[in-house]
């Protein structure tokens, strides 16, 4: 069991300042994980310090004594980023003009943390499982199978599994890698420990430009607090240079702090099932499914009001007032309620006598104008039962049959695609 000591001990060992409940679990994760050769994921967000737990979990381990390289994945071009992982031959592309070790060759028996995982091509993905799985790698321009014996630690400011989804990144290294999980939070989230880093930063640079430190009043300090920092431990340590450089006076209130705190963008909710699919594509979805459905209600509503109109010989104030809803839109040149109410028998002829075909009595055409709207109610119905059908189809084709991440891209629940699969008998 690892003690609060032993946890206070790391922090100021690696330089770590906070006493965030989320901050000394994810510090009691990494020490618990450190002496195995487990493969960690590092999850947070960028500037909240995650290369600090890769540090922390290469020296507590027994490979401490080994190499430690950090690599980031997004600043390595796609074209170059296989030679750097694991080497490659002379000649085996334009300008290697000689043999290169990569870095899984070169930290044999170390650890090696690769930062921003997620930007990594889909072509060194699978490398990288195979070195995960069987501790192997090839060389670029080689046929010759290589071992290593390397710890590796990845983190990743995405959401994997989004991207698991989109099929930017392999589910089967996703969860090879996410072996031990550890959650970095970001600042807005750690409370009290914003205070703590900013008067660290203030101290340091007040040491290095040879000025008094900064302090802040209790107002300063919960507006602080409050801010939400996306640029996190970053974005203060920058405005914490900023005041220590610039301000004369040095005790600091609420006013002039505000100066230094850009504008604090209003975090939306995001639109449900936006969290699983692409918002561009959700509202796109969202509002086709909208107008068709509404589409829908509206001409059942109408047919139902002529097939009413015919089996009572017009449109009378009556049928008016139970249909309401489809009037209320409609622009006239004088008021209906005021023309219903003042001629309660008021009737609108519903089929003019030259659209009546004079070889058929009217009992017939009637017959004959209900019959087509029935069917032309069935065929809309099956119209929008084909569409969604097709959607379900394709759904499923794009995910392999997946129902899980079939369900999330049509914005439904997994229990609802099952129903609707039942329901259109696919196979």
């Amino acid at each position: 069991m690892i003690t609060p000591a032993e946890i206070q001990s790391v922090k100021q060992r690696f330089g770590i300042i906070g006493n965030s409940p989320l901050l000394n679990h994810a510090i009691q994760v990494a020490m618990q994980a450190a002496p195995t050769d487990m493969t960690v994921l590092i999850t947070g967000e960028s500037g909240s310090g995650k290369e600090s737990f890769s540090k922390i979990i290469h020296s507590l381990s027994l490979r401490k004594h080994g190499k430690f390289i950090a690599i980031n994945c997004g600043a390595i071009p796609e074209g170059t980023i296989d030679s750097e992982l694991f080497g490659h031959e002379k000649g085996s592309f334009t300008g290697a003009h000689e043999a290169r070790k990569g870095y899984f060759e070169v930290t044999d028996g170390g650890s090696i943390f690769l930062d921003e995982i997620g930007e990594m091509p889909l072509g060194t993905q699978a490398r990288l499982l195979r070195v995960l799985e069987n501790g192997e790698f090839i060389k670029v321009g080689s046929s010759k199978v290589q071992k290593t014996n390397v710890r590796v630690i990845t983190a990743t400011n995405v959401n994997l599994l989004k991207a698991v989804e989109k099929g930017k990144f392999r589910e089967d290294l996703y969860y090879r890698l996410n072996t031990v999980p550890i959650y970095v939070p970001p600042l807005r989230e750690r409370g009290e420990d914003i205070v703590l880093l900013f008067r660290k930063f203030t101290g340091d640079f007040s040491e290095k430009y040879h000025v008094r430190p900064i302090s802040l009043d209790a107002e300063a300090q919960s507006m602080l607090i409050r801010y939400a920092f996306p640029g996190n431990i970053r974005q203060l340590k920058n405005i914490a240079e900023q005041i220590s450089l610039l301000e004369e006076n040095r005790e600091v209130n609420a006013q002039t702090l505000s100066r230094y705190l850009p504008a604090d963008k209003a975090r939306l909710p995001m639109a449900l099932g936006s969290s699983s699919v692409d918002s561009s594509d959700f509202s796109e979805r969202d509002i086709l499914y909208k107008v068709l459905f509404d589409m829908k209600k509206d001409m059942n509503d109408l047919k139902k009001l002529v097939l009413e109109s015919y089996q009572s010989g017009g449109i009378n104030s009556s049928i008016i007032q139970k249909h309401q809803g489809l009037f209320e839109d409609l622009e006239s040149g004088f008021s209906q309620k005021e023309s219903i109410e003042g001629n309660p028998s008021y009737q609108v002829p519903l089929v003019l006598d030259s659209q009546k075909n004079s070889s058929m009595n009217e009992e017939d055409y009637e017959e004959d104008v209900i019959e087509d709207i029935i069917h032309e109610e069935d065929d809309n119905s099956l119209s929008l039962e084909k569409k969604e059908k097709e959607m379900i189809l394709k759904a499923l084709r794009k995910h392999n049959n997946k129902r899980k991440y079939a369900a999330s891209d049509l914005g439904i629940s997994e229990r609802t695609l099952y129903r609707k699969i039942k329901q259109y008998e696919i196979e």
